[in-house]
């Protein structure tokens, strides 16, 4: 594997737990104001961020390259409304799709086919990350002026499925 594109992959292992971290903070911050369904959404959208990191973990063992662990700076979790963390994981995930099309162009610069077919799960999951964090926004911003809209756009929530459960039980 070429160096630069085994090193961005050892440094988007550490930037994938640090989204774990992040969305923690985000859940820790919603069930400290009661809005458990929140809090579940982004604790689920932790553990599939660690989830993402482990898969980089192990791309990087399968093809015999040293794994070196990072280190994980504390998100910042001081938040003044109840929207603020759902921007910022909106800010978040595009950022991290940023990194990931990094990784991809310059694996093709190289023509690491491989690990340019590894990525494209991750692409198409960055667009799904994007796109469920835009529609939670856009349910906050119709729902949550009201509180009985926001009661129940809390409610929807916490029956968000953690798919990595379902994920380690096959």
């Amino acid at each position: 594997m070429d160096k630069k594109v085994a090193d961005l992959i050892r440094e988007q292992v550490t930037k994938e737990f640090y989204s774990a971290y992040l969305y923690l903070a985000f859940s820790n911050y919603y069930y400290e104001v009661s809005l458990d369904g929140f809090g579940h959404w982004f604790e689920v959208q932790a553990r599939e961020e660690q989830q993402h990191a482990m898969k980089f973990l192990k791309y990087l063992q399968d093809n015999n390259e040293k794994v070196k662990l990072g280190i994980i700076d504390a998100p910042d979790a001081e938040f003044n409304d109840h929207k603020e963390p759902l921007d910022a994981a909106l800010k978040h995930e595009k950022y991290v799709t940023s990194l990931i099309n990094t990784i991809y162009r310059e694996a093709r610069e190289v023509d690491d086919y491989r690990t340019c077919q590894f990525l494209d799960w991750f692409i198409a999951e960055q667009g799904e990350e994007e796109k469920n964090t835009s529609d939670l926004i856009a349910k906050y911003e119709l729902y949550a002026s009201d509180p009985k809209g926001l009661y129940l756009l809390n409610s929807e929530l916490m029956g968000r499925v953690d798919a990595t459960a379902t994920d380690a039980q096959a």
